[in-house]
């Protein structure tokens, strides 16, 4: 366990699809994985939407997670420097510079899910389950060493 928890956001411009779709799977990763006093998750958008898309809700309850009663917000630049990593979904307007900031961007140039087939979702779906576990794989790797 470490001294100040690891902190990760996951972000886009509303924050409705993909950021979402990634906070739920790192949520689970993290508890899957005794995480919970070393991992802190952040999500948000530059400019939030006023709900998470019906398509990304309706695809994540096929996975057991429930996304109804999640709302979009804001996230600073304040918050996303704090983070140690910042996952953003291929729509950012980002303004961090990462040679200031001690920050691991990491752009996953994801297509944004609203507006596709249900089949495109479920891989988007798909990959960013498979983003976000590879993720905790080096998180939990650091959280262990450290230790």
């Amino acid at each position: 366990m470490t001294d100040t928890p690891v902190r990760v956001a996951f972000m886009c411009v509303q924050n409705a699809g993909r950021s979402q779709m990634s906070t739920a799977f790192a949520e689970h990763e993290r508890e899957r994985r005794d995480l919970d006093d070393d991992v802190t998750i952040l999500t948000g958008g530059t400019h939030p939407a006023e709900h998470v898309h019906d398509v990304v809700v309706e695809l994540m309850r096929e996975e057991g997670f429930d996304l109804s009663n999640r709302t979009p917000r804001k996230i600073s630049t304040d918050e996303l420097e704090s983070c140690d990593y910042v996952a953003t979904m291929g729509c950012s307007t980002l303004d961090l510079d990462a040679d200031d900031a001690n920050v691991d961007i990491r752009d996953w140039a994801l297509d944004d899910p609203d507006g596709n087939d249900l089949d495109r979702v479920r891989e988007i779906r798909n990959e960013i389950g498979g983003r976000v576990s590879a993720l905790f794989d080096e998180i939990e790797q650091e959280v262990t060493t450290s230790a």
